[in-house]
């Protein structure tokens, strides 16, 4: 199906900051684009040729912005899978698919999909609600410490604590949800892999990721991550099971944790492109952002390996932060060299708000990781 030039219409739902960089393709294809986000000013909004608000969640809004379209992508998970079966129905390639989709957006299915399919990951429990856990608690059926996730709608570190004590439990939201083991790691490891329609696969180097400790969200990436040549050839055969399995279309981030005993288990995985593959605009051959639109699209796949070495640091909301953002010192990092900061085109800032990221290149990795350090400690995301 050729979509350059022509009237076919590639529909997104989303239009968040990966909305916005998968039209980075669109627009240099001209690929025609439409798409659908609740807020008027989200990042997509000038890159598409047209633009519609409507609630993700919503059936009815999902099937009146589907209808006509010729392949619709997702950005973000949470999204009315119901909809989106109804315009397979109807003609509408989706992707990923909807059966694919309906497992990845709860945890609770995730994990017994991962079980099911012998899969490692660590070991879990799934509860209906915040009663039920401190019932299994009382009873001794469940000792802290322990990791709780919301079953579904968690994104970029909300919906997840790592919950040590009775009090513990006050903070976190009464829904379905899932506790899992506390594993003892030495680092989390993500690997994304993108699949199309013929079969083809192509999979990128292993990246390594910081977390903040408080926030839950990525720090820093770092490409390729810092491991062996063993356990990167493990990380690599796993993330392709896991593709295999899942049978997907389109760009699978594969998140991993590597344990203090150098095994590897799945932490959980995100069917579209990923905030540990934003360093690929300038890092590899094709970016994942292409790639997926190559995928979704049927065409031949780019080359997924590293032209050089890099690392990408998160811009996010300083604390206490509210209103109209104000990139501070940005034209300080501007003159360094191998340093491309991204701004996402958020109007407004608030404490741990993803507003944009740098990606920085070098030949050395660790010199490229100092920079990256130094960037972080110049740039400040604030509100005027």
């Amino acid at each position: 199906m050729n979509f350059f030039s022509t009237n076919k219409k590639l529909g997104i739902l989303g239009g968040g900051q990966l909305g916005k960089m998968i039209l980075y393709t669109t627009r240099k294809w001209d690929i025609q684009t439409h798409v659908l986000d609740p807020k008027i000013d989200s990042p997509s909004k000038l890159a598409c040729d047209y633009f519609f608000t409507g609630d993700l969640m919503n059936y009815k809004s999902v099937i009146n912005f589907g209808l006509g379209l010729d392949v619709l992508t997702i950005e973000i998970e949470n999204v009315n899978v119901k909809a989106l079966y109804e315009l397979e129905r109807n003609g509408v390639k989706i992707y990923p698919q909807p059966s694919v989709l309906e497992i990845i957006q709860n945890k609770s299915k995730q994990k017994h999909f991962y079980k099911k399919n012998n899969i490692p990951t660590s070991n879990f429990k799934t509860f209906p609600n915040l009663e039920t856990i401190k019932n299994s608690v009382a009873k001794g059926n469940l000792s802290y410490p322990f990791v709780w996730k919301a079953a579904s709608m968690g994104y970029d570190g909300y919906g997840v604590s790592i919950i040590r004590k009775n009090k513990d439990l006050e903070f976190i939201i009464d829904c379905e949800c899932i506790t899992e083991d506390l594993v003892s790691i030495k680092s989390e490891l993500s690997v994304i892999i993108a699949r199309r329609e013929n079969g083809e696969v192509k999979t990128y180097p292993v990246v390594e990721m910081e977390f903040d400790s408080i926030s839950n969200q990525v720090e820093y990436v770092i490409s390729p991550a810092r491991i062996s040549n063993k356990i990167r050839l493990k990380a690599i055969e796993l993330a392709e099971k896991v593709s295999e399995k899942f049978k997907h279309i389109g760009v699978l981030a594969v998140e991993m944790f590597l344990t203090e005993t150098d095994e590897l288990i799945i932490n959980e995985v995100a069917p579209r492109p990923h905030n540990s593959g934003h360093l690929t605009i300038e890092s590899s051959y094709t970016s994942q952002f292409e790639q997926h639109v190559r995928s979704i699209l049927n065409l031949p796949l780019g080359r997924s390996d590293n032209k050089i070495p890099a690392v990408m640091v998160n811009l996010v909301g300083k604390k206490e932060n509210f209103g109209p953002v104000v990139y501070k010192n940005i034209d300080q990092i501007l003159v360094m060299e191998g340093v491309t900061p991204h701004i996402y085109g958020k109007k407004q800032t608030h404490p741990n708000r993803k507003m944009g990221h740098v990606t920085i290149v070098n030949k050395n990795l660790n010199q490229a990781l100092k920079i990256a350090k130094e960037v972080k400690s110049i740039i400040e995301v604030i509100s005027e």
